[in-house]
């Protein structure tokens, strides 16, 4: 017999396997010679009062044998298929159309302009301790995109674009832990998701795929409707080829500038997109932890931090016409630099899988529309991304031409001060005190502020010096779009190009990325 119960349990029994076993056996009336298994199918914190609920779903099964439900993915060998679907780029959207292309018996043959999990490390270390950046191979670029090294948070809203429940299970199925399948916010973590992805590239290598590192598309040849073929230049052969194709799924990810440039270059339509930008903030995660766990003292946070995890928050103002809101929010994370060029600076935030650094961040950000590019309209479709540009490199230049970040303690901020004295912060590369209104104009930093002293009413104490906001977080989503069909996912003018996930715009993550890939391919196997 199986059953599905809902259960609200405080938080020492519901994170307890014995205790939460012996709740059950005690709520459902079973004998002691009764066996049952227990299955968690949904989790969730309620933390809106002192005392804390877990919210747990769970399916019973009484007196029968476990059946083995182990994640069983139905990939193909595809090294002899006569279809093939190229893909530029390696990041979420990339790898799962390259899997899915598996489970369809068709050949995927993936171009990624940075180099793999491992390689990038390197790269990734000389950004912090050298201020140098490798223009193809960052945070931002290489296998598994800019989600391999920024979090890993795999929570979605877009639950109308796709499966997420067949996105979670391949990730379990590459090394993920169960835990994202019941977790209402999953995350698996920086520190774990390069071997993730590592095990998603062995995949789709040894069922015939092709993934070509260190492979920049530079060139799109079409002619009348459709792509006949594109260039791609090998940095490690110093060559470029010529590659025909069919069907391409265009996967870059939202800093792919060059690809913008070459699409307006080309005449192949894009137009300009709205997109956010504001600051990093960091405060100690005690402090978040005793706001959102209502803790009186640091002994309260221990004591609740037995069970719980870091605490998180998400909050949002109306200042006049724009929207201020929490993104990417980091707990127990790191701010990260994110840079893809070396005269320009951007920050990021990240979390181990144990969320333990004594940090939380979040990007608090203003939502720009494109009135707001109007000075920049020149530059047409770029307009936005002129925009973006000019302020991430004015953020280099206040920070001292280095990957050194502009900074500045939030209540300083707030009071239009410039600190005297930075407090201690998780950016590695380092801060400079700056007005960061210097580096925002003034109009992104007032709404930053009416943003910062709102969230103080909801959050008391949320402004203080002892918080202190690095910038600039300008990466939130890609400030172009690149217009496709709604129904065939074809771009507007060449039938055979697919624009897809963040850098086309139509994703915000990992897991609608990963959707949207999925979602190309299937539009393309419906066709062929």
């Amino acid at each position: 017999m199986k059953k599905e119960i809902q259960l609200v349990l405080p938080p020492n029994i519901a994170f307890n396997e014995q205790l939460l076993k012996q709740e059950i056996r005690e709520g459902l009336g079973l004998n002691e010679s009764d066996t049952f298994f227990v299955k968690p199918l949904r989790r969730s914190i309620d933390a809106r009062s002192r005392n804390i609920k877990i919210n747990l779903k769970v399916e019973v099964t009484i007196n029968e044998p476990i059946i083995d439900e182990s994640i069983i993915m139905n990939y193909k060998d595809v090294s002899a298929s006569k279809h093939v679907i190229t893909i530029i780029g390696a990041g979420p959207a990339g790898l799962y159309a390259a899997l899915r292309c598996l489970e369809l018996g068709i050949k995927p043959i993936i171009f990624e302009r940075g180099k793999d999990v491992q390689s990038r490390r390197r790269d990734l270390a000389a950004i912090h301790k050298l201020h140098l950046i490798n223009e193809e191979s960052n945070y931002c670029f290489g296998e598994g995109g800019a989600g391999t090294y920024s979090d890993g948070k795999l929570y979605t809203r877009s639950s109308k674009r796709g499966d997420i429940e067949h996105i979670l299970k391949t990730f379990v199925f590459h090394g993920a832990s169960a835990e994202i399948l019941i977790d209402a916010h999953p995350h698996i973590g920086t520190n774990k998701l390069p071997k993730i992805i590592s095990f998603m590239r062995e995949t789709i290598l040894q069922h015939g795929g092709e993934i070509h590192f260190n492979s920049k598309l530079i060139d799109i040849n079409h002619s009348g409707d459709s792509v006949k073929s594109i260039r791609i230049t090998q940095s490690e052969t110093n060559s470029t080829i010529e590659h025909a194709c069919d069907n391409i799924i265009l996967a870059t990810g939202h800093s792919a500038r060059d690809i913008y440039e070459l699409l307006d270059k080309k005449n192949i339509a894009i137009e300009a997109k709205p997109f956010a930008l504001g600051v990093r903030v960091e405060h100690a995660q005690d402090y978040v932890d005793s706001i959102q766990y209502s803790c009186n003292n640091i002994k309260e946070v221990i004591e609740k931090r037995e069970y719980l995890p870091a605490a998180s928050y998400s909050l949002v103002h109306q200042a006049k016409n724009y929207g201020v809101y929490s993104f990417c929010m980091c707990p127990g994370g790191i701010i990260a630099p994110c840079a893809t060029a070396q005269n320009e600076v951007v920050t990021n935030g990240w979390s181990p899988s144990k969320r333990n650094n004594p940090y939380a961040n979040s990007g608090i950000v203003v939502g720009l529309e494109l009135r707001d590019f109007e000075p920049y309209k020149k530059h047409g479709a770029l307009a936005g991304l002129q925009l973006q540009k000019e302020i991430e490199h004015q953020a280099w230049i206040m920070g001292g031409k280095t990957q050194t970040a502009p900074a500045q303690n939030l209540l300083d901020f707030t009071n239009n001060k410039v600190s005297k004295q930075l407090i201690d912060c998780s950016y590695q590369p380092g801060v400079a005190s700056v007005q960061m209104s210097d580096v925002l104009g003034k109009q992104i930093a007032l709404n930053l502020q009416q943003g910062f002293k709102a969230f103080n009413n909801k959050m008391r104490g949320y402004v203080t010096n002892e918080a202190i906001i690095v910038g600039v977080e300008s990466r939130t989503s890609t400030p172009v779009r690149i217009p496709r069909d709604k129904i065939t996912l074809q771009h507007i003018q060449l039938k055979n190009l697919y624009p897809c996930a963040e850098g086309a715009g139509y994703a915000g993550g990992i897991v609608s990325a990963a959707m949207d890939g999925v979602n190309c391919v299937n539009a393309i196997f419906q066709k062929i």
